[in-house]
């Protein structure tokens, strides 16, 4: 029986869905899962769909869960003393997503979570993270390698922003998230890379020219 589920008075979620197990055998491809594992992983998470423009997490708010993205697009972003946004990462098809610095500490968010496309996500909290762990070894081993690449990655984006200039980053992520760039707004790709709206323009135009 699906079930009405509400995040805010403002954001709405859609409606929590039942598990597709062989999709979850997707998630955990790499993973040699037996069927009564599968049956125990799909009992823990829960599938939200959710609409444009759905704040997911509230900077300020306890964080407990992480998302993996099964379709559409999300961002975390964070807002500076100005007021001024910062697009931190797009998350899409088969991308996890968080704010990790409070995801791990279970502490409040610093970032905010914004759905930018129609998207379904599978949603964990830390907590039943750790149950899974203790039933299926193997899944924190998954979980660890994902973090390292992740950590990895978000190291390597930092060091791009510090030395790269604004064509080569904006290359970077052109390459990182393919087939995103009609559909997320001008003012996240500008922010995610760390220029102006105008920036952006001259260097779409310069590049194809």
């Amino acid at each position: 029986m699906m079930k009405q589920f509400q995040k805010t008075k403002k954001y709405y979620l859609g409606v929590l869905m039942s598990i597709d197990k062989k999709f979850i055998a997707e998630v955990f491809q790499n993973l040699d899962l037996q069927p009564n594992e599968v049956e125990r992983i799909a009992a823990t998470f829960e599938l939200l769909d959710l609409k444009k423009g759905t704040i997911l997490l509230h900077e300020n708010e306890v964080v407990h869960d992480q998302y993996y993205v099964r379709s559409g697009c999300l961002r975390t972003y964070f807002n500076d003393v100005s007021g001024k946004e910062h697009t931190i990462q797009f998350a899409i098809k088969d991308w996890w997503i968080s704010d990790y610095t409070a995801f791990f500490s279970t502490s409040k968010a610093l970032l905010q979570i914004e759905c930018i496309q129609d998207a379904q996500v599978y949603k964990i909290s830390r907590k039943e993270m750790e149950v899974l762990y203790a039933e299926i070894p193997s899944l924190e081993t998954f979980f660890r390698k994902k973090m390292e690449k992740g950590f990895a990655a978000f190291q390597k984006r930092i060091l791009s922003n510090l030395s790269q200039p604004a064509k080569d980053r904006y290359y970077s992520f052109i390459k990182t998230y393919p087939n995103i760039e009609q559909s997320v707004k001008n003012y996240h790709i500008a922010s995610y890379l760390g220029i102006t709206t105008e920036s952006l323009s001259r260097i779409r135009k310069e590049i194809t020219s």
